[in-house]
């Protein structure tokens, strides 16, 4: 992949996608993408460009293109001391605010493969016990890939994807197969579902109206700071007033946007509106 190659490249996925590959990582593309380009019958990264750019299957490869591209690294439970902040405080916070209106809505945007949104499921169905039937839970699950969402609509996982998860939370909420997978438990798949969205339109997100929680852990260290402020910009417009959002334990919004202050709660890496009415720190 020739430099020029490698510039087209990057931007064809920075417009699409907002992910930022800097100079030092066109390695990860010449090696990912070279094998497509076989599959293809393409002789050389500029007629892939031309078959991304104009041609007639140009969606349907770039979905091709982003599953080789990213790493949809993730699991149940996964920073298990950020996730206890949001059970043991953020939680009760927000169910106690909703009380009368019995509504739940979070966000889990980026979400790869399904682990976070079902996570976060099965820490509301233990936190509401029998008191969730009266609750109308709302979890959506997005990403940019087809693929990856396509597991989380199954349900089924494999011991990788569990890695991070105790033998009580096994046993409770999944039943185990004889060929290493894992399905989950039907009342909890039904409380997620999951959509394809792209992180750049802010119109799609704001056609689902106010969230009470956002997570978006671990994909903004694929951005740049205007993709970054961009996205953000969105989840401030989303997030209610009250609502918390919790981001990846290595990444910073504080340089690109002042719509959020951090909360501090140790572990928890998550913020607020800066003209919200601000969250009772300490409260569990």
């Amino acid at each position: 992949m020739s430099e020029p190659q490698f510039s087209k490249l990057r931007d064809i996925i920075y417009k699409r996608s907002g992910i930022h590959f800097p100079d030092n990582k066109k390695y990860i593309l010449e090696s990912r993408l070279g094998h497509r380009l076989g599959e293809l019958e393409i002789d050389n990264f500029d007629e892939y460009i031309a078959f991304l750019s104009i041609g007639p299957y140009q969606t349907d490869e770039f979905q091709e293109m982003f599953n080789r591209i990213t790493i949809n690294e993730t699991s149940f439970f996964r920073n298990d001391a950020q996730l206890q902040v949001f059970e043991r405080q953020v939680l009760p916070q927000l169910l106690e605010k909703r009380k009368s209106c019995k509504r739940l809505r979070i966000w889990s945007a980026a979400c790869s493969t399904g682990e976070e949104p079902f996570t976060l499921a099965i820490q509301i169905h233990r936190s509401l016990g029998v008191r969730l039937a009266d609750w109308r839970i709302e979890i959506l699950g997005t990403d940019i890939s087809e693929r990856a969402l396509s597991v989380g609509n199954k349900g089924i996982y494999t011991d990788y994807a569990m890695r991070s998860t105790s033998d009580l939370i096994k046993s409770r909420y999944f039943r185990s197969e004889s060929n290493g997978q894992w399905h989950l438990d039907e009342t909890i798949r039904q409380m997620v579902s999951f959509e394809l969205h792209n992180l750049r339109d802010a119109l799609a997100a704001k056609r689902h109206g106010t969230w009470d929680v956002i997570f978006c852990r671990n994909v903004m260290i694929y951005f740049d700071d205007d993709m970054k402020r961009r996205v953000v910009s969105t989840f401030a417009d989303v997030l209610a007033e009250d609502g918390i959002m919790f981001i990846g334990h290595s990444e910073n919004i504080r340089d690109v946007s002042s719509a959020f202050k951090p909360i501090s709660i140790p572990q928890g890496f998550c913020y607020e509106k800066t003209d919200g009415p601000g969250f009772p720190v300490g409260t569990s």
